[in-house]
């Protein structure tokens, strides 16, 4: 069994590249933006599941403040 793992930046690689090459040789647009957008929506969305949808704990684990949270879930419309 192997004990070798992903590391987030392998993951990010790994990811950009099956991108790029979905787009067939057209040029991305805004790459960044898009990838920091989808990430951290992504990332704020799955965290808050996994703390049952307790803010404080989500921020607590995603370091930062329970308004900023508040913030970003409004901004990505995920505070339903």
């Amino acid at each position: 069994m192997s004990t070798e793992f992903m590391t987030l930046s392998d993951c990010v690689i790994m990811i950009v590249d099956r991108y790029l090459k979905d787009l067939d040789g057209a040029a991305p647009d805004n790459l960044h933006a898009q990838i920091i957008e989808q990430v951290e929506r992504t990332l704020i969305d799955h965290t808050l599941k996994k703390c049952g949808g307790q803010r404080s704990t989500a921020a607590q684990w995603l370091g930062i403040n329970r308004n900023t949270l508040r913030k970003k879930l409004q901004n990505y419309g995920l505070d339903t």
